[in-house]
């Protein structure tokens, strides 16, 4: 017998051979999207899933078990000047063109995506539906997703959303992010904890910054949580990206503590990233991309919220504590710092003993 859907447009999904996921946005972004391949594949085993995304982010999604091939735009492109940089949109589209897609989904608002569908012309594909887009945008999709700024609706459930707009309902246990560190990235994260004299699960991973720094909690605490977690005994591995400012907060960490804790400030790949993270048992930082890493990987997480989110952008699919002020009625606003200051007092507010509550009750036996 076959299963009733009330979707009269819905796309058979038997008949799908390949399909293209795009998503053209930063690196936390391309994560929360990793269900969507998931979801598709449980669906509809026999497609072949391909994903487009810019080149610093591929990192995401490469090694997922659901994804074929991952295409990639590289924003250095411009720099080769006009030839080169049509020669690399030419080879690009030479890539897509050849895979034939039957299936087609933009989960973000760049036009890009609309032009792709109008030149690849898959049988379906599957777009936002954006206030005030024209005409052209609306007819470059066979399927318009409502795509509502709800800031209760995780992102991981708006992405799916262009799944259940073709008649794809996913299951609660198909939901899951997924980032695979891969055999090199683990190998080489279990050097630098034998180098430090650290195992497995023996120590908690604490990521301090975002790129962003009007999320992050002020130095002062941040060192005053370290020394709080050393002093029960815990070992602590400290990381950064590679950005000077970055690096320089961790070194201001570094001087406040009595004992220096563990760092791999700027030293990490994004894989190597997750798989320090995914040997921690715990992770402790703020919204970012590595705090999104961290969920994907299966790691509890302690994650700390200003103005942005935590229903829309909070850790998802693992045992987690959101730490978050209860004094500002403003938050989440959205607003890069008290005043566009780039310092947020919803932040500099939250005290050490509640993050180490949080920390307490995701470590408790």
């Amino acid at each position: 017998m076959e299963n009733f859907n009330p979707l009269r447009d819905a796309v058979p999904v038997g008949e799908i051979k390949r399909a293209l996921v795009i998503k053209l946005r930063h690196h936390g972004d391309v994560l929360v999207s990793s269900p969507v391949f998931s979801v598709l594949k449980a669906h509809a085993p026999q497609v072949e899933i391909d994903a487009l995304v810019y080149a610093d982010t591929a990192e995401m999604l490469t090694f997922h078990p659901a994804i074929t091939t991952v295409h990639t735009i590289d924003r250095k492109w411009k720099q080769l000047g006009v030839v080169g940089q049509l020669q690399a949109e030419l080879a690009l589209y030479n890539s897509l063109k050849a895979r034939g897609y039957d299936l087609i989904i933009h989960l973000t608002e760049h036009w890009r995506g609309a032009w792709l569908c109008r030149l690849l012309q898959p049988r379906w594909s599957v777009g936002p539906a954006v206030g005030g887009r024209s005409k052209r945008w609306k007819r470059s999709f066979t399927h318009l997703q409502s795509f509502p700024r709800n800031a209760l609706r995780h992102m991981v459930e708006t992405n799916l959303d262009a799944l259940r707009r073709i008649g794809i309902q996913p299951a609660p246990a198909e939901r899951r992010m997924r980032l695979v560190p891969g055999a090199a990235a683990e190998t080489s994260v279990a050097a630098y904890l034998q180098g430090f004299g650290l195992a497995g699960r023996d120590f908690i991973h604490i990521h301090p910054a975002s790129r962003w720094f009007f999320k992050c909690w002020p130095v002062e605490q941040m060192a005053a949580l370290v020394g709080r977690l050393q002093a029960e005994g815990h070992a602590v591995v400290l990381t950064a990206a590679p950005s000077a400012d970055e690096k320089a907060m961790l070194t201001a960490i570094q001087s406040r503590l009595t004992q220096p804790a563990f760092s791999l400030s700027g030293q990490l790949s994004l894989k190597e990233l997750a798989a320090l993270t995914q040997a921690a048992k715990l992770f402790i930082g703020v919204d970012s991309a590595p705090m999104h890493i961290a969920a994907a990987v299966g790691t509890p997480t302690v994650a700390l919220f200003g103005p942005s989110g935590d229903k829309q952008w909070g850790p998802w699919g693992v045992p987690f504590r959101v730490v978050s002020s209860q004094q500002h009625p403003c938050r989440p606003c959205g607003i890069d710092g008290c005043g566009g200051g780039k310092v947020s007092d919803c932040l500099t507010s939250l005290g050490v003993d509640e993050v180490l509550t949080a920390a307490h009750e995701l470590l408790a036996p």
